[in-house]
């Protein structure tokens, strides 16, 4: 199973609404917190070429923020990224 990698900040309601739809799925993810951290948000800037956060990985390929993230459950698509 392909692993889950979120760039988050605590205070981001889209951030918290990323995860609860991960967790309520039983998907585990990895939480980088970004929060006054610049090297961290400098680090997930560089791989995903966005400032704002969530940023959201499966395996290698970025899928992008939670809106991105709730269109490939809505297409019934993050289940089969998850096994490839």
């Amino acid at each position: 199973m392909a692993s889950v990698t979120i760039y988050s900040s605590n205070y981001c309601p889209f951030c918290t609404r990323a995860k609860q739809l991960l967790s309520s799925k039983n998907i585990a993810y990895n939480e980088i917190c970004v929060d006054g951290n610049n090297k961290l948000r400098q680090e997930m800037t560089q791989k995903s070429g966005r400032t704002s956060v969530p940023q959201i990985w499966i395996g290698e390929q970025h899928i992008g923020g939670c809106d991105d993230l709730y269109d490939l459950e809505r297409q019934k698509k993050i289940d089969g990224l998850l096994t490839q």
